[in-house]
Order: C-alpha cells, then structure tokens, then sequence
C-alpha cells in the first residue's frame, strides 16, 4: 500500500471514531462502511476538481484522457458537465461566472468583486457568486490545512476547489453600480 492509501485509511478510521487496538463489531463495520463511503465521494470530489483545474489550467482533453487511462471523449463526457443556473438561485441572487480559465478568473473576479459578487462555489470553469451589497476581494491560493495568516487578515474561505482554495474578503465599501 502506498502513503497515500495510509493516509486515506487514518483518515477513515478517524472519521469513523475507530480506534485502532480496539476489537471491532457489527458497529465499528458499519461506521467503516460509511465513512469509507464518504471518503470515496470526497476523492470522486477532489478528481472532478483536479479535471477542472487541468481544463482552466490550458490541459486538452486528450492530456486528462491520457492521464486517467481513458479515451479524450469518455473524459470530456465524464467530467465536461456544463454548469447552468438554476431558478433558485437566480431568486437568491446567485448566478454562474463563466466560463474562465486560471488565466482570466482572478481579473474576472476582481471585476465581480467591486460589483457586489463573491464567489461561493467553483465549477467546471466558473464561480457560483452571491451578490451582496458590499465589494468583495477575492484571492486563489494553492491547497493547505491551516489558514491562520489569512484569517488574521480578514480572509475567509469562499470555497475550496481542489487543488485551489478561493479565499474572499469584504472591503466594506459599497458595491459599484452598473
């Protein structure tokens, strides 16, 4: 096994509240099963993700493909989801900023930002925004555990995009008008 499948492992047994000197029974089986089952979701999250930051990043289809031991169309139509907006969110005032790259998002929204927008979702080449009434900065950092320092400084998560985390800052002004 590799390190990377201990870790996994640690990390389902530590979800599941499983010691490991412990004898397991029938609960301790079940807890495994579903925190294995959670687990598996949150890899099949993180790859779909990964996909995506290839895609912004400038990778071909065929690249991915390659990659994944698949052909370009089988990886376009398992992760080429397109993203749309739904009606319930357009009533909450969200929408879908899109498409974007890893070369154009940030200028897109920084622009988004000193409208009122802040990202709260990241997709297949776009950002789900909410609109508030306040201007926003946003900022892409590579993945890490510990966000302290940006705490400190007023950061908060907008959301995580394996392997980017967006963080969102309010600038207290007021949103422009366009």
């Amino acid at each position: 096994m590799s390190d990377l499948s201990d870790a996994v492992g640690e990390a389902v047994l530590r979800d599941a509240g499983i010691d490991g000197g412990a004898p397991l029974g029938v609960p301790e089986h079940l807890a495994l099963i579903a925190a294995s089952s959670r687990a598996e979701a949150e890899v099949r999250t993180i790859l779909q993700r990964s996909v995506g930051a290839a895609r912004a990043g400038g990778a071909s289809w065929a690249l991915i493909g390659a990659e994944l031991g698949m052909s370009r169309q089988a990886a376009q139509q398992r992760f080429g989801a397109v993203v749309e907006t739904s009606p319930a969110a357009e009533a909450t005032q969200e929408r879908w900023l899109g498409p974007v790259t890893a070369f154009d998002e940030m200028a897109e929204l920084e622009a988004a930002g000193r409208a009122g927008w802040r990202t709260i979702e990241v997709g297949m080449l776009a950002h789900r925004m909410r609109r508030t009434a306040t201007q926003w900065e946003h900022r892409r950092i590579f993945w890490r555990t510990s966000l302290a320092a940006e705490e400190r400084e007023g950061w908060e998560v907008g959301c995580r995009a394996f392997p980017w985390i967006y963080l969102v800052r309010d600038r207290g002004i007021p949103a422009e008008r366009r």
